[in-house]
């Protein structure tokens, strides 16, 4: 590690904060999506849906700790300025976060008669706390102005991050459920699928117009094939996802119905990677850089050895987990 200089270390920990954003997002994001369309679905198949996500929905949000901790200790310019401007938001995830996991917990264990008060709490809890990440990724896509436009912009692709909670959460009952529970998931697909295409559109058109710079950056001479592939590539994903969920059979295609969560995360990876191509170097668009928010490097190193100690633990027990309990839902005891 004492052979990593600077540069490389603020890089591999800025690599490592992305990976772990990332890896929430659609971890935790499935299983918040889930809980959002518990809203829509009947007692059992509400029982069902709990049973998809129960082994692995408190691993998920490790992934969280992780991206959040690294942003702590290893840039904490960058982590008092994020803070300072999302605190409001981040309040208000906490406590969704808070109510969800208190609803999971005892409604295992309520009398029948408590049974729906507490469904209607793990609803709420997964949709507040999926509204105020929405709200995040706007306010940062917006460089973190407070104007009217700014807000407004945050208020409109919050709704679309959950419906893209929602996507994710319909493609996994897809692999975890059967029959009419996969066709209801398949239709919830559907419904959620225009309204996360219109999200990614709504913040792949905000971006370059925020920052002279990003303007630049995907619209040079240079990036003009990229500008070309990836919106192709956008378009052709959310066209073959509305047609296969459209045409969802469950008896003829149970073997592929993981094909549609594939392709979802498919267009999360691509929204991702543009995004941060778009503000790299900078945590806070145009404002502080990867470096301006570096820690010393005695403390990266110090931090790194930490991470290499904690991360495979997190990795390993994650994919034994998710072996354990492959397969369908109702066939979870025998796996």
């Amino acid at each position: 590690m004492d052979a990593l200089d600077h540069e490389t270390l603020v890089l591999l920990f800025g690599g490592l904060m992305g990976v772990a954003i990332m890896a929430y997002v659609l971890l935790d994001g499935y299983d918040l999506g889930v809980g959002v369309l518990l809203s829509r679905a009947g007692g059992r198949e509400r029982d069902e849906m709990v049973n998809a996500i129960a082994p692995f929905w408190d691993a998920n949000e490790t992934w969280l700790v992780l991206g959040a901790g690294i942003l702590l200790v290893a840039f904490p310019l960058a982590h008092g300025i994020i803070l300072r401007e999302l605190y409001l938001p981040v309040l208000v995830m906490l406590v969704g976060l808070i109510l969800r996991g208190t609803a999971f917990e005892l409604r295992v264990k309520s009398p029948p008669e408590h049974l729906e008060a507490w469904n209607t709490l793990f609803v709420v809890g997964s949709a507040t706390a999926a509204l105020a990440q929405g709200f995040m990724l706007g306010h940062f896509v917006a460089a973190f102005r407070d104007d009217l436009p700014a807000i407004l912009f945050a208020c409109l692709v919050a709704p679309c991050l959950v419906a893209g909670y929602m996507l994710l959460g319909a493609g996994w009952l897809l692999i975890k459920t059967e029959g009419e529970l996969q066709r209801r998931a398949a239709a919830w697909g559907r419904k959620a699928l225009w309204l996360t295409a219109g999200g990614i559109a709504l913040v792949s058109i905000a971006t370059p117009l925020v920052s002279p710079r990003i303007f630049d950056r995907w619209f040079s001479l240079q990036m003009s094939s990229l500008m070309l592939v990836v919106p192709l590539l956008v378009a052709a994903g959310v066209l073959w996802l509305s047609r296969w969920l459209n045409e969802f059979d469950p008896v003829r295609d149970d073997s592929r119905a993981w094909v549609p969560l594939a392709v979802t995360v498919g267009l999360f990876l691509v929204s991702g990677a543009g995004l941060a191509y778009s503000a790299f170097p900078y945590l806070v668009i145009d404002r502080v850089t990867l470096w301006d928010a570096a820690a010393t490097d005695e403390t990266l190193r110090m931090i790194l050895l930490g991470v290499a100690i904690v991360l495979p633990p997190i990795v390993l027990y994650s994919a034994f987990s998710y072996r354990i309990f492959r397969g369908k839902t109702t066939h979870l005891e025998e796996s």
